[in-house]
């Protein structure tokens, strides 16, 4: 709706749900909704959402699906382990689940029905796994073509998975005033208590948390594991870091020192320059 209103010539902004209802007066209703959103339009401190793109709801939509199909593949896989644990059977861990439930079932004896169960078990999680490498090469094709996503990808610890994601969330990173807004969107900045005019501020919450918050730091827990093989200011960064703070702080350090590189990156049409080392040997 908002790109078809946007032809006619209109600016549209997007209003999160939630920064409406607190203008809502009385019961809900059509003229009370209105009301409300005009209400919360109007204040000067109100935060607006840029409208995506299709190219961005597309990446945006194969993400959410990837993101659910991993989801039931856990559960798949676990239910199997589950079924076989209440007959005694223990099986080995491992992502081919088919090749070790073949094995275990050829030196355990279990009802016919619970065989076919756990066979019909087996191939719904390799079509799962099939259905997930699929979306996979997918976004892989889409950031093959894209300018943006291909300087996304020369920062460090960034790959497809996390670029793709951050193109079809941030786009081109314009509705953001600054690195740290993008960071604080993602829910990657100390939640702050102030009182009495004393400023505290704690650790990084769970609140409101993205899914890209997550892929961002598992890329910084990926980019911490190979640090002592990397070079350059952002791994002296990293390393001094890791001397005086615990390695879960490093690495949402890192998370949100890599989110404000990634909108640098888009709104300044620049890739990642790996700037030389500062310390001494």
């Amino acid at each position: 709706m908002a790109r078809q209103i946007a032809l006619f010539g209109h600016q549209v902004k997007l209003i999160s749900p939630r920064f409406v209802r607190p203008f809502v007066k009385s019961i809900k209703n059509d003229f009370v909704d209105a009301e409300a959103i005009c209400e919360a339009a109007s204040r000067p401190s109100m935060r607006f959402v840029t409208p995506k793109s299709e190219s961005q709801q597309t990446l945006s939509a194969l993400h959410r699906t990837r993101q659910s199909l991993i989801q039931e593949r856990i559960r798949t896989g676990n239910q199997i382990y589950a079924f076989l644990l209440e007959f005694g059977i223990v099986m080995p861990r491992g992502a081919d689940i088919k090749k070790r439930l073949t094995a275990v079932l050829a030196e355990h004896q279990l009802p016919t029905r619970m065989l076919t169960l756990l066979v019909r078990l087996s191939d719904h999680f390799q079509y799962l796994r099939d259905q997930i490498t699929s979306i996979e090469k997918e976004l892989l094709i889409q950031l093959s073509s894209d300018d943006l996503a291909q300087r996304l990808l020369t920062i460090p610890g960034i790959g497809p998975i996390t670029a793709s994601a951050l193109l079809g969330e941030m786009g081109d990173g314009l509705q953001f005033a600054c690195g740290r807004d993008f960071a604080a969107w993602l829910g990657l900045v100390p939640q702050q208590k102030s009182t009495g005019g004393k400023t505290t501020l704690r650790g990084v919450s769970r609140r409101e948390g993205k899914p890209i918050r997550t892929l961002l730091v598992l890329c910084a827990r990926s980019y911490i594991l190979r640090v002592n093989k990397e070079s350059g200011r952002l791994a002296d960064w990293v390393l001094s870091l890791m001397a005086r703070r615990h390695a879960n702080i490093v690495a949402c350090a890192l998370a949100n020192k890599l989110a404000r590189i990634a909108w640098a990156v888009a709104t300044k049409k620049t890739r990642f320059e790996p700037y030389p080392s500062i310390m001494p040997g």
